[in-house]
């Protein structure tokens, strides 16, 4: 569904994982340190393509989105349930690897909601340039935000739940549970006809059974960012995030949780790339 028809958008397979990617135009100078970012649940690459892809490669950003094992063109669909946190990191390694090997230097590393987990517990065994986590999953885990949906949107955990068995959802499903801010049925059907199955294995593990070790997880410079209507990571476990690491949160106004999409995505771009100019000189 991009529209930055200006910028190519390329595709790679590395060891079976997909890997999209953009690379700023003639005339702009690349920035030495790549950018990998990675997506959330029942998502892949796609959802970095239509905007942030080629935002960022205007800014100078070689940038890279992984689709997780069993996730958009990614092999390992057929056996998705079992996989686990553990392998998700495994393939962000890989990822990591092959852009070492490219530009000679590890990338920074973006992860929105889920992916914003497998950075932290990336960061468990490996170093960072620098990390960003939008609307992440805490180190907590998931049971908060599930008791908060319980008890102030039962209605949207009872269709959440149904995408888990394979059932397909509606359009006012997906707007109330990625956005706050005005969208147009073409983007809902653009979510909706991309969104999958997620590994239930990979959700206990982010419920309780694989949380970050806070104690080892390594810390290069982190930003921390939430949506102030987020309905599956509220605005507050977003707080609780930058609390852990000392840090403060960037919580914008008005937006809900799909920040790549909202009507003001640009807002955060805006926003990470001024950090990562500032972090990465």
């Amino acid at each position: 569904m991009t529209e930055h028809t200006d910028i190519p958008l390329h595709a790679h397979q590395r060891f079976g994982r997909e890997i999209l990617y953009t690379l700023p135009p003639k005339g702009v100078t690349p920035h030495p340190t790549p950018l990998l970012f990675l997506h959330g649940a029942f998502a892949g690459a796609w959802m970095w393509a239509d905007n942030f892809l080629p935002w960022f490669a205007r800014q100078g950003y070689r940038s890279y989105a992984l689709s997780l094992r069993g996730h958009g063109g990614s092999d390992d669909g057929a056996h998705l349930d079992v996989l686990s946190i553990a392998d998700y990191v495994e393939d962000t390694e890989i990822a990591v690897t092959w852009l070492r090997e490219q530009h000679d230097q590890p990338p920074a590393l973006i992860g929105h909601s889920m992916g914003g987990f497998v950075v932290q517990k990336y960061l468990e065994n490996n170093r960072a340039q620098a990390a960003a986590l939008l609307c992440a999953v805490p180190p907590q885990g998931l049971l908060m935000s599930q008791f908060n949906l319980l008890a102030q949107r039962p209605g949207l955990l009872m269709d959440l739940n149904k995408l888990l068995s394979g059932e397909d959802v509606n359009l006012s499903t997906v707007r109330e549970a990625l956005f706050a801010q005005p969208v147009d049925n073409r983007l809902l059907e653009h979510f909706r006809s991309h969104m999958q199955l997620e590994s239930q294995r990979a959700l206990w593990d982010m419920s309780l059974f694989n949380l970050p070790l806070l104690p080892a997880v390594l810390r290069p410079p982190l930003l921390v960012v939430g949506a102030e209507k987020d309905a599956l990571v509220p605005a507050f476990l977003v707080e609780a995030t930058a609390r852990t690491y000392s840090l403060e949160a960037h919580i914008f106004k008005g937006m809900g949780h799909a920040v790549t999409h909202e009507k003001d995505w640009m807002q955060v771009a805006e926003l990470l790339k001024g950090w990562l100019d500032e972090t990465l000189e």
